[in-house]
């Protein structure tokens, strides 16, 4: 599939068959993820897989009151794999600890001395990479947040849990992957209700304010 195509073909994938995801379908698409960017190349990503039906159910006990599903929740749980990607804040702050970083001035493991929670936003596009992937291998896909009252749940579920020596890694969502069951089926997310603003009107050229042309909007 050409980039291009991948990029208008993504959407949030609600509902999935009961058909299996392919391992190098899988593998690829977490081979893709790690060739994002990421400050100082700290790479301070790491992915929970869940692909067995045990995994899966576990994920979603944790995340979510499972007696009773709504259309959104019985859609997602029909997918046969979750990916859980987790950011490593460690990974920064001793990346920036080394000395080809000491300019920078971040390197005391002090978190607040970033303008930019980096490691949530690097994972975040690892985790775009691996939604564009599925997308060209032909299958579904969905990001979502994690419930925030339920977030140590999911923790504990995943074996995320600190250690003396180092803080566990911090899942920043969920990914849901599948064969995707028709549109019918599954929930109906804002974009089927809201419009897709056009580049030129989120675009400011040379300061905020100005047109794509220049012009004050």
């Amino acid at each position: 599939m050409e980039f291009a195509e991948v990029v208008r073909r993504r959407r949030m994938t609600r509902a999935y068959t009961s058909a299996p995801v392919e391992a190098a379908v899988l593998e690829r698409a977490l081979d893709h993820a790690t060739r994002a960017p990421s400050a100082g190349f700290s790479q301070g990503w790491a992915f929970v897989v869940l692909d067995t039906p045990e995994t899966v159910r576990g994920f979603w006990e944790a995340q979510a009151d499972t007696s009773a599903p709504d259309r959104w929740l019985a859609g997602m749980m029909s997918a046969p794999v979750v990916v859980v990607p987790c950011s490593r804040r460690d990974a920064y702050l001793d990346r920036y600890a080394e000395p080809d970083k000491h300019r920078a001035g971040l390197g005391e493991h002090d978190a607040g001395r970033w303008a930019m929670p980096y490691w949530h936003l690097d994972t975040a596009m690892a985790a775009l990479l691996l939604l564009q992937s599925v997308t060209d291998a032909g299958l579904g896909a969905c990001f979502f947040g994690l419930v925030p009252g339920r977030v140590d749940a999911v923790k504990d579920a995943l074996g995320l849990v600190d250690t003396d020596d180092a803080e566990a890694p911090h899942p920043i969502g969920a990914i849901t992957i599948g064969h995707p069951a028709p549109r019918s089926t599954g929930a109906q997310g804002s974009a089927s209700r809201r419009r897709r603003t056009p580049w030129r009107e989120v675009a400011h050229r040379g300061r905020w304010g100005a047109g794509w042309l220049g012009q004050d909007a």
